[in-house]
């Protein structure tokens, strides 16, 4: 599957790619998004990216308050100049809401935002202003499940907007080898709760040009822990044989969803593909996930997670947007310890976590730095201090 020249590559040479492997990218480093990543700070994260062999981003809005997005356009842009053979990709995320979203007022979910508009023609623009750069375009992230309560719209909403961007394709005014999709849970693409499967729901599988869905087993650890309790059956083993256990019940949880999405999907569309926009695992937690909940964020359960998805979904010729690339504490800016803040594979000031240590010992990150650090490990590369701070998942 190896594409031979930068001008020729499209969507459907990337997604499904092994060559292309994926994730999703937030450079913020302050505890508010006021405070933008700058070009220089950007390029410096897509060129650690670009070390791990990732050449595809997911981005998740652009609105005109938060630059964010079209600064990693630019910032690729300098780097294609400057570095030959620089090669990275985005997934462009236009953000779509409800009316009254993030207001006092409550929510109403059967209208859309006026700033839907906005957001899906700035998408446009860039699309059009960055076509060797932007291969696909979102509409929507985890927009239509429905605990996204601050904000989720119905299937029509975004059946809307991407119809819009297919008719563009159609007209010339965006690129036919663009790809358009909607990025969302497993369960709003009808792979669980069969109250999603609506009529609307089918139409948009049959719009999209793929289905980008989103699986989290380490949330589930919490809220549907059968599969990660450890069974009676597990008693005699090691600890070490607990965790892998663990881990591979993680990974059937994830790859289970898939499946289940994939079969719904094919029944609607029998060659429509579908790839994960989103899985992590978090490396810490003082709420549902640590030591007082269901045990399962630390850097050794985070890693092994990462290595039994990349390992699946090279082999299956799924990409995997992989969440996320570095940690970012806006998003519990209240709370250092909050999972949320802790799902990036590289900390804050550039120390890679465990699933990457074997990538630092491969020497891939020499002369990188991020925040004035070079890329080191965390723990300084002990393990056995790393393994201290393990829990064994509760027993059944």
């Amino acid at each position: 599957m190896a594409v031979k020249g930068e001008s020729n590559v499209h969507a459907k040479d990337i997604l499904g790619n092994p060559d292309y492997l994926a994730i999703c990218y937030g450079g913020y480093r302050a505890k508010t998004r006021e405070v933008q990543p700058t070009i220089a700070e950007l390029k410096e994260d897509l060129q650690i990216l670009s070390a791990m062999g990732i050449k595809l981003i997911r981005t998740y809005n652009v609105q005109v308050a938060l630059p964010h997005a079209s600064n990693i356009l630019k910032a690729i842009t300098e780097l294609k100049r400057e570095k030959q053979g620089f090669e990275m990709y985005v997934m462009l995320g236009a953000w779509i809401d409800c009316e009254n979203a993030w207001t006092e007022h409550t929510p109403n979910h059967e209208i859309e935002s006026e700033e839907n508009a906005g957001e899906i023609a700035r998408a446009v623009s860039l699309a059009k202003q960055y076509p060797d750069i932007v291969k696909i375009i979102a509409v929507g992230n985890e927009a239509m499940v429905r605990w996204a309560t601050s904000y989720f719209v119905r299937p029509k909403v975004i059946l809307k907007w991407v119809n819009h961007l297919q008719k563009l394709k159609r007209e010339g005014d965006l690129s036919a080898d663009l790809w358009i999709t909607s990025s969302d849970d497993f369960s709003s693409w009808g792979g669980g709760d069969k109250t999603y499967r609506t009529v609307n729901l089918e139409k948009l599988i049959h719009a999209v040009d793929y289905v980008s869905m989103h699986t989290y087993p380490m949330h589930n650890t919490h809220y549907n822990p059968q599969f990660w309790l450890v069974p009676t059956s597990e008693n005699n083993l090691t600890n070490s044989e607990k965790m892998e256990y663990a881990m591979l019940r993680a990974q059937k949880f994830a790859i289970t969803q898939y499946r289940d999405v994939k079969a719904y999907v094919e029944r609607i569309s029998p060659d429509k593909p579908v790839h994960i926009g989103e899985t992590g695992w978090a490396t810490i937690s003082n709420g549902f996930y640590g030591a007082t909940g269901s045990r399962a964020t630390d850097e050794y359960k985070s890693g092994r997670y990462y290595e039994l998805m990349r390992q699946w979904t090279v082999k299956e010729n799924i990409s995997c947007f992989y969440f996320e690339a570095f940690d970012e504490q806006w998003k519990d800016a209240e709370n250092s310890q909050g999972s949320e803040n802790h799902f990036g594979l590289i900390s804050l000031n550039g120390e890679a976590k465990y699933a990457l240590w074997k990538l630092v010992d491969q020497d891939r990150f020499s002369g990188l730095q991020r925040n004035g650090n070079p890329i080191s490990k965390t723990y300084k590369g002990d393990k056995n201090k790393l393994m201290q701070s393990v829990l064994l998942p509760p027993l059944k």
